[in-house]
């Protein structure tokens, strides 16, 4: 934690609006992508974004200054950003439901390496992923969780973190793939 956040930090236990306002611009952006890239919504994520905030300046107090005050706040975005979901009664999808897809890694791989990957196609490819490939996704990618803690975080199996996330990763590449044969056509 560099000296400004530290400062900042103290400066909102000390309940300077200033400083909450420094704080909130210091990770705004970072924590409302998250949300999003979990959630698939902006306007949620925005929401999200507010109620994360508040339950952070709420708990500034307790904040232990050893820690990450960005690695505490991105735990505080992702449970309540999952929390959507499920009151939504979007679950996810459990081990025993999934078809059982079979296919040849080396064949993946070649057509993962021959594909020309475009940014926003891949973003507008992971917003069409199903709610449960798309969350364990952004986490195991994007925020770099183990899958025994998106077990823990979701309340699944660790087996199913892997499989979601190895099934997400296929119907990305499919996604993408039918996207590239639109355009070359």
């Amino acid at each position: 934690m560099t000296f400004d956040t530290e400062k900042i930090l103290q400066g909102c236990k000390n309940g300077e609006s200033k400083s909450f306002k420094e704080l909130y611009n210091l990770y705004a952006k970072a924590m409302f992508n998250i949300s999003v890239r979990i959630l698939n919504n902006k306007n949620e994520a925005e929401d999200v974004l507010q109620e994360s905030f508040l339950k952070a300046f709420q708990n500034i107090h307790v904040f232990d200054k050893q820690a990450a005050f960005g690695g505490w706040l991105k735990r505080v975005v992702i449970n309540k950003s999952i929390d959507v979901i499920r009151k939504q009664k979007e679950t996810i999808i459990s081990l025993d439901e999934l078809v059982d897809i079979r296919s040849d890694d080396a064949e993946t791989k070649q057509e993962e390496d021959a594909m020309d990957y475009d940014v926003e196609m891949i973003k507008e490819s992971i917003q069409k992923l199903s709610d449960g490939y798309r969350i364990v996704l952004t986490l195991y990618l994007f925020e770099e969780f183990t899958h025994k803690e998106i077990a823990a975080t979701l309340n699944i199996s660790e087996g199913t973190s892997k499989s979601q996330y190895n099934r997400a990763k296929k119907k990305l590449i499919e996604f993408i793939q039918l996207k590239n044969k639109s355009h070359v056509i």
